[in-house]
């Protein structure tokens, strides 16, 4: 079953294609990779799918309805979640009133926010943090709580924007456990990462976009065997060999 897609998407920045042509379809309940160099346009198209930027053309469909131009709160709401690449949580507010805060989208009032909160915590693996400050955290639990607060919206599609980078291994092993917890409690992922072991470990299928346009889409092994996609991260010379 198709649970969510974009078709066609193209932003302009000025006379800049930033993304291009771009379309694919996330099967509900995958874990879905999108890669490619930096600058290449990831974080652009989560931005285009939450409304941060307005979509030059193309559409956005979950679960069959166009959701093109629904303004960010409403596709909260409806059960798309997200990450940001730089994590700014509430510092000068607890770990715990941070995902309260996140919460209330989907709750009636502070007790019932509460309850929500504390329940994702602990699912997350973060209770044990949740009277510490925001601030006070290092990036790995700030990593983690940025995941929290997404999850306390009840998603049923999670954009992850890079919530591994900065990780030390053992943290990196931590995240892979808390994404695949994550789909295995019926939460549906797209992904961005550059630390190609996660995305090779983790995603069902992966696609690959360059200068804003796809390139490649396939399973893991597919996609880093792509000429193109060789091309793109090492160079022409390694694409032939």
């Amino acid at each position: 079953m198709i649970l969510f897609e974009v078709r066609n998407l193209v932003k302009y920045f000025g006379g800049l294609a930033a993304v291009n042509d771009v379309s694919f379809q996330v099967k509900k309940n995958e874990i879905f990779g999108l890669i490619g160099p930096n600058g290449s346009g990831k974080t652009t198209i989560f931005n285009l799918i939450s409304n941060y930027h307005p979509v030059t053309s193309g559409k956005v469909v979950f679960k069959d309805q166009d959701i093109t131009g629904l303004k960010t709160n409403k596709i909260c709401k409806i059960g798309i979640g997200r990450t940001f690449q730089v994590v700014k949580p509430l510092g000068r507010l607890t770990v715990l009133d941070n995902v309260i805060a996140a919460a209330f989208s989907k709750s009636r009032n502070k007790n019932e926010a509460r309850e929500l909160a504390l329940e994702t915590l602990e699912f997350c693996e973060l209770d044990h943090r949740k009277e510490i400050l925001a601030k006070s955290l290092p990036i790995g639990e700030r990593k983690r709580l940025e995941i929290t607060r997404a999850m306390a919206t009840r998603p049923e599609l999670l954009l992850l924007d890079e919530t591994a980078a900065g990780l030390n291994p053992s943290e990196l092993e931590a995240a892979i456990k808390l994404i695949k917890k994550i789909r295995d409690n019926g939460v549906t992922i797209v992904i961005v990462e550059h630390i190609m072991k996660v995305m090779m470990t983790i995603s069902d299928r992966i696609h690959a976009i360059n200068f804003g346009q796809t390139i490649a889409e396939g399973t893991p092994r597919e996609v880093a065997n792509n000429p193109a996609v060789i091309k793109a991260y090492l160079g022409e010379e390694y694409a032939h060999s």
